[in-house]
Protein backbone atom coordinates (compact mmCIF):
# COMPACT_ATOMS: atom_id res chain seq x y z
CA UNK A 1 0.00 0.00 0.00
CA UNK A 2 2.82 2.42 0.83
CA UNK A 3 4.45 1.70 -2.54
CA UNK A 4 1.12 2.41 -4.28
CA UNK A 5 0.57 5.72 -2.49
CA UNK A 6 4.19 6.73 -3.06
CA UNK A 7 3.78 6.18 -6.79
CA UNK A 8 0.54 8.18 -6.93
CA UNK A 9 1.69 10.96 -4.58
CA UNK A 10 -1.08 10.25 -2.07
CA UNK A 11 -1.73 9.54 1.55
CA UNK A 12 -4.87 8.31 3.28
CA UNK A 13 -6.40 7.96 6.69
CA UNK A 14 -9.40 6.25 8.28
CA UNK A 15 -11.36 7.98 11.02
CA UNK A 16 -14.43 7.66 13.21
CA UNK A 17 -16.57 10.70 12.40
CA UNK A 18 -18.55 10.64 15.63
CA UNK A 19 -15.51 10.24 17.87
CA UNK A 20 -13.57 12.80 15.84
CA UNK A 21 -10.38 10.75 15.81
CA UNK A 22 -8.13 9.12 13.24
CA UNK A 23 -7.75 5.36 13.60
CA UNK A 24 -5.09 4.78 10.95
CA UNK A 25 -3.00 6.91 8.60
CA UNK A 26 -0.50 5.94 5.92
CA UNK A 27 3.18 6.82 6.18
CA UNK A 28 3.13 9.51 3.49
CA UNK A 29 1.40 11.94 5.86
CA UNK A 30 4.96 12.86 6.84
CA UNK A 31 5.89 13.80 3.27
CA UNK A 32 2.63 15.57 2.41
CA UNK A 33 1.88 17.59 5.56
CA UNK A 34 4.82 16.84 7.84
CA UNK A 35 2.95 14.90 10.54
CA UNK A 36 3.80 11.43 11.85
CA UNK A 37 0.87 9.08 11.00
CA UNK A 38 0.82 7.76 14.56
CA UNK A 39 0.19 11.31 15.84
CA UNK A 40 -2.11 12.57 13.08
CA UNK A 41 -5.36 14.26 14.16
CA UNK A 42 -8.17 15.85 12.10
CA UNK A 43 -6.88 19.23 13.30
CA UNK A 44 -3.53 18.63 11.56
CA UNK A 45 -5.26 18.51 8.17
CA UNK A 46 -7.37 21.57 8.99
CA UNK A 47 -4.28 23.49 10.07
CA UNK A 48 -2.50 22.66 6.81
CA UNK A 49 -5.31 24.03 4.61
CA UNK A 50 -4.66 27.45 3.04
CA UNK A 51 -6.28 30.29 5.05
CA UNK A 52 -8.40 31.24 2.02
CA UNK A 53 -9.88 27.72 2.00
CA UNK A 54 -10.72 27.43 5.72
CA UNK A 55 -14.38 28.43 5.32
CA UNK A 56 -14.93 25.90 2.53
CA UNK A 57 -13.04 23.25 4.50
CA UNK A 58 -15.14 23.88 7.61
CA UNK A 59 -18.30 23.57 5.51
CA UNK A 60 -16.91 20.33 4.10
CA UNK A 61 -16.44 18.81 7.55
CA UNK A 62 -19.96 19.94 8.51
CA UNK A 63 -21.27 18.21 5.38
CA UNK A 64 -19.40 15.02 6.31
CA UNK A 65 -21.05 15.01 9.74
CA UNK A 66 -24.45 15.60 8.13
CA UNK A 67 -23.82 12.65 5.80
CA UNK A 68 -22.72 10.54 8.78
CA UNK A 69 -25.95 11.30 10.65
CA UNK A 70 -28.02 10.34 7.61
CA UNK A 71 -26.19 7.00 7.31
CA UNK A 72 -26.56 6.33 11.04
CA UNK A 73 -30.31 7.00 10.86
CA UNK A 74 -30.56 4.67 7.84
CA UNK A 75 -28.45 2.00 9.59
CA UNK A 76 -26.46 1.47 6.41
CA UNK A 77 -25.11 2.83 3.16
CA UNK A 78 -22.20 4.93 1.96
CA UNK A 79 -21.64 8.38 0.43
CA UNK A 80 -18.82 10.31 -1.19
CA UNK A 81 -17.59 13.89 -0.81
CA UNK A 82 -14.81 14.95 -3.17
CA UNK A 83 -13.18 18.41 -3.19
CA UNK A 84 -9.88 20.09 -4.01
CA UNK A 85 -8.07 22.58 -1.75
CA UNK A 86 -4.65 24.11 -1.26
CA UNK A 87 -2.57 22.52 1.51
CA UNK A 88 0.73 23.51 3.06
CA UNK A 89 3.69 21.21 2.50
CA UNK A 90 6.31 20.52 5.19
CA UNK A 91 8.46 23.17 3.43
CA UNK A 92 5.76 25.82 3.92
CA UNK A 93 4.61 26.04 0.30
CA UNK A 94 1.02 25.45 -0.80
CA UNK A 95 -0.09 22.96 -3.43
CA UNK A 96 -3.41 21.78 -4.81
CA UNK A 97 -4.66 18.57 -3.18
CA UNK A 98 -7.71 16.41 -3.88
CA UNK A 99 -9.68 15.21 -0.83
CA UNK A 100 -11.83 12.14 -1.55
CA UNK A 101 -13.89 11.17 1.49
CA UNK A 102 -15.70 7.83 1.42
CA UNK A 103 -18.20 7.80 4.30
CA UNK A 104 -19.71 4.47 5.38
CA UNK A 105 -21.82 2.97 8.17
CA UNK A 106 -20.65 -0.04 10.18
CA UNK A 107 -22.03 -2.04 13.10
CA UNK A 108 -18.65 -3.63 13.82
CA UNK A 109 -16.71 -3.48 16.05
CA UNK A 110 -19.30 -0.95 17.29
CA UNK A 111 -22.01 1.09 15.60
CA UNK A 112 -20.60 4.23 14.02
CA UNK A 113 -19.83 5.93 10.72
CA UNK A 114 -16.28 5.82 9.41
CA UNK A 115 -14.58 7.93 6.78
CA UNK A 116 -11.75 6.90 4.46
CA UNK A 117 -10.03 10.04 3.17
CA UNK A 118 -7.59 9.83 0.27
CA UNK A 119 -5.48 12.94 -0.41
CA UNK A 120 -3.81 13.23 -3.82
CA UNK A 121 -1.30 15.84 -4.98
CA UNK A 122 -2.76 17.73 -7.97
CA UNK A 123 0.24 19.83 -8.99
CA UNK A 124 0.14 18.18 -12.41
CA UNK A 125 -3.39 19.44 -13.20
CA UNK A 126 -3.37 22.98 -14.62
CA UNK A 127 -6.59 23.16 -16.66
CA UNK A 128 -8.98 24.50 -14.03
CA UNK A 129 -8.32 28.21 -13.55
CA UNK A 130 -11.75 29.27 -12.23
CA UNK A 131 -13.86 27.53 -9.61
CA UNK A 132 -13.12 24.21 -7.99
CA UNK A 133 -13.87 20.51 -8.12
CA UNK A 134 -16.79 19.40 -5.94
CA UNK A 135 -18.83 16.21 -5.87
CA UNK A 136 -21.36 14.97 -3.31
CA UNK A 137 -23.27 11.76 -3.92
CA UNK A 138 -23.28 7.99 -3.89
CA UNK A 139 -21.76 7.21 -7.30
CA UNK A 140 -18.56 5.41 -6.32
CA UNK A 141 -17.32 5.66 -9.91
CA UNK A 142 -16.13 9.08 -8.73
CA UNK A 143 -13.98 7.47 -6.04
CA UNK A 144 -11.03 6.86 -8.33
CA UNK A 145 -7.58 8.22 -9.10
CA UNK A 146 -8.23 11.74 -10.46
CA UNK A 147 -8.41 12.41 -14.18
CA UNK A 148 -9.56 15.44 -16.17
CA UNK A 149 -13.20 14.35 -16.29
CA UNK A 150 -13.37 13.98 -12.52
CA UNK A 151 -11.52 17.19 -11.71
CA UNK A 152 -13.66 19.32 -14.02
CA UNK A 153 -16.76 18.21 -12.09
CA UNK A 154 -17.92 20.98 -9.78
CA UNK A 155 -18.55 24.71 -9.83
CA UNK A 156 -17.01 27.28 -12.14
CA UNK A 157 -17.61 30.39 -10.07
CA UNK A 158 -14.94 33.06 -9.81
CA UNK A 159 -13.85 34.08 -6.29
CA UNK A 160 -15.95 37.26 -6.63
CA UNK A 161 -19.04 35.33 -7.73
CA UNK A 162 -18.70 32.92 -4.85
CA UNK A 163 -18.23 35.86 -2.47
CA UNK A 164 -21.47 37.40 -3.73
CA UNK A 165 -23.30 34.09 -3.34
CA UNK A 166 -22.05 33.85 0.23
CA UNK A 167 -23.45 37.31 1.01
CA UNK A 168 -26.78 36.51 -0.67
CA UNK A 169 -27.05 33.39 1.49
CA UNK A 170 -26.56 35.61 4.55
CA UNK A 171 -29.57 37.71 3.49
CA UNK A 172 -27.86 40.76 1.96
CA UNK A 173 -29.42 42.53 -1.04
CA UNK A 174 -27.48 43.97 -4.00
CA UNK A 175 -27.07 47.40 -2.40
CA UNK A 176 -25.73 45.91 0.84
CA UNK A 177 -23.39 43.59 -1.05
CA UNK A 178 -22.07 46.50 -3.12
CA UNK A 179 -21.32 48.45 0.07
CA UNK A 180 -19.67 45.43 1.64
CA UNK A 181 -17.42 44.71 -1.35
CA UNK A 182 -16.81 48.35 -2.40
CA UNK A 183 -18.22 47.78 -5.88
CA UNK A 184 -21.21 49.23 -7.74
CA UNK A 185 -24.73 47.84 -7.51
CA UNK A 186 -24.64 47.39 -11.28
CA UNK A 187 -21.54 45.18 -10.93
CA UNK A 188 -23.28 43.04 -8.31
CA UNK A 189 -26.37 42.65 -10.50
CA UNK A 190 -24.21 41.75 -13.50
CA UNK A 191 -22.52 39.02 -11.45
CA UNK A 192 -25.92 37.72 -10.36
CA UNK A 193 -27.07 37.49 -14.00
CA UNK A 194 -23.84 35.72 -14.99
CA UNK A 195 -24.23 33.23 -12.14
CA UNK A 196 -27.76 32.37 -13.27
CA UNK A 197 -26.60 32.01 -16.87
CA UNK A 198 -23.74 29.69 -15.86
CA UNK A 199 -25.96 27.45 -13.78
CA UNK A 200 -29.10 27.68 -15.93
CA UNK A 201 -31.13 28.43 -12.81
CA UNK A 202 -34.26 30.57 -12.87
CA UNK A 203 -33.71 31.94 -9.38
CA UNK A 204 -30.66 32.59 -7.20
CA UNK A 205 -32.56 31.06 -4.27
CA UNK A 206 -32.61 27.68 -6.07
CA UNK A 207 -28.84 27.80 -6.46
CA UNK A 208 -28.31 28.87 -2.83
CA UNK A 209 -30.38 25.89 -1.67
CA UNK A 210 -28.33 23.53 -3.85
CA UNK A 211 -25.00 24.94 -2.66
CA UNK A 212 -26.08 24.71 0.98
CA UNK A 213 -27.20 21.12 0.47
CA UNK A 214 -23.78 20.32 -1.02
CA UNK A 215 -22.01 21.89 1.95
CA UNK A 216 -20.59 24.84 0.02
CA UNK A 217 -22.43 27.61 1.88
Amino acid sequence: MNIFTERNDQYFFVGDLFQGRILFASERSIEMIGVDPAKLTPYDNLQAVHPAEVHRNTNGWAKLLHMANELLDAKGGASLLSVNMKMRTPKGKYREVLFQSYVFYSRLPYETVYVLVVLTDLQWFKERTIGFHHYVGSDLANFRFPDRELLMTGHHFSPREFEILDHIEKGLNSVEIADKLFISVNTVDTHRKNILAKTEKAHISDLIYELKDDGLL
